[in-house]
């Protein structure tokens, strides 16, 4: 029978180790759950989001649709009555389109929550005033991490900025990603949030005073949610949280609501959308926003399962070491092959249900390290790879 190897133990233990101290080697894991979510499927019921796209047209020097479209789209949504509508590209146009944006400045004025996105910047103008911006009040832990800024770049005109709240949607490439959105900002000393933190806030009818914020931890809101952040003001989404939300494009909406209108029987029924966030969108490939809502929407955060389920793996695969050399080495492979698909789809399973994040590098190269280690190990006499030789008949 073949002994537990030692030496097997003692490089389980060590490597799994090093992998939990080492940061470098945790990144890999951000490659195992980006592969997680783009094949997950969220398991929740339509959350309270309708997103709009609207594009400009092809060939055109601008590219945002023009102010008329917009003030298209805006009659269209208000026939639904929704509380809150967010824009996602910032309302600027050139001095030329005047007329039409003050039509869209007298439809946006029937609108209750207006969120309208806008650029902050870490090298203002010198000679531009600065901005007072509502931060919140009650924030603990260290800000070192946050993203600074100190003035604001790009806005939307004045007449639509005073009918709005403003919401930031930068991006710095260094704190973000598909996966990474931020949720707050550092602007001038105090804390303030980002664009999809902000609609949720007036979604929810809850003020800046009202959130308490622990950087590193989580953002804890009157209603009892958490909104779990990273250190540098980031919380881990699920890019394909969107895909619950109602998607129209402005045709759509334009035709649902002239339905509406004229009461035409058998049409689509878009009442409920005085409960949802209207977000528009001018790049329908934009989707870190409004992955974010929904994120919040539905409480669907992604959530690393708890560093003793990697140790209790550990224990589990030392103990499995003391018998796997008595399998034959196809029969290793084969399990190995086996484990790792059924990690997988449990993985899988559990992202898309619970949000709930099982690692990926250390156990999956944990269970590779035991099947290379014995691929290679050098034979014994008893192993179930030999050839059995029958003894000799005993000579007459």
């Amino acid at each position: 029978m073949q002994r537990p190897s030692i030496w097997l133990m003692f490089t389980i233990v060590l490597a799994s180790l090093l992998f939990l101290r080492e940061p470098r080697l945790q990144r890999y894991d951000e490659t195992y759950l980006r592969w997680l979510l783009r094949n997950s499927r969220p398991m929740t019921a339509r959350i309270p989001l309708t997103i709009v796209d609207m594009t400009a047209e092809p060939n055109k020097s601008q590219p945002l649709p023009s102010p008329l479209e917009f003030s298209l789209f805006v009659q269209a949504a208000m026939e639904f009555k929704p509380t809150v509508v967010a824009f996602e590209p910032i309302l600027q146009w050139p001095a030329s389109s005047g007329e039409q944006e003050q039509i869209l400045v007298d439809q946006a004025m029937r609108i209750p929550k207006m969120l309208a996105a806008a650029e902050l910047t870490a090298t203002p103008d010198a000679d531009a005033p600065a901005v007072e911006i509502t931060g919140f009040t009650n924030v603990t832990g260290r800000r070192g991490d946050l993203p600074v800024f100190s003035g604001i770049g790009r806005q939307p005109d004045e007449d639509i900025r005073l009918l709005s709240t403003l919401g930031f949607i930068n991006l710095p490439n260094d704190v973000a990603d598909e996966i990474h959105v931020p949720m707050l900002f550092q602007y001038r000393g105090d804390v303030i949030p980002a664009f999809a933190l902000q609609a949720a806030l007036l979604w929810m009818r809850i003020t800046p005073a009202e959130v308490k914020i622990d950087i590193g931890n989580f953002i804890s809101l009157p209603n009892g949610r958490q909104i779990p952040i990273r250190s540098d003001g980031t919380a881990l989404i699920n890019p394909n949280a969107a895909r619950r939300a109602r998607h129209l494009q402005l045709a759509e909406l334009l035709l649902a609501a002239q339905q509406h209108e004229k009461k035409t029987p058998g049409t689509a029924n878009f009442e409920d959308m005085r409960d949802d966030v209207v977000i528009v969108r001018a790049a329908p490939d934009s989707t870190a926003w409004a992955a974010t809502i929904a994120t919040i929407q539905s409480n669907a955060f992604v959530r690393r399962v708890s560093w003793w389920f990697d140790c209790a793996f550990i224990v589990a695969l030392v103990l499995l070491s003391t018998i796997v050399r008595r399998f034959s080495r196809i029969d290793i492979m084969l399990m190995a092959i086996a484990i790792t698909a059924a990690y997988c789809m449990l993985a899988l399973g559990l992202v898309s249900r619970w949000s709930i994040w099982l690692p990926g590098a250390l156990p999956l190269s944990a269970i590779w390290l035991v099947a290379v280690f014995c691929l290679f190990a050098p034979r014994s006499k008893s192993d179930p790879d030999l050839p059995t030789v029958a003894p000799s008949p005993p000579s007459l």
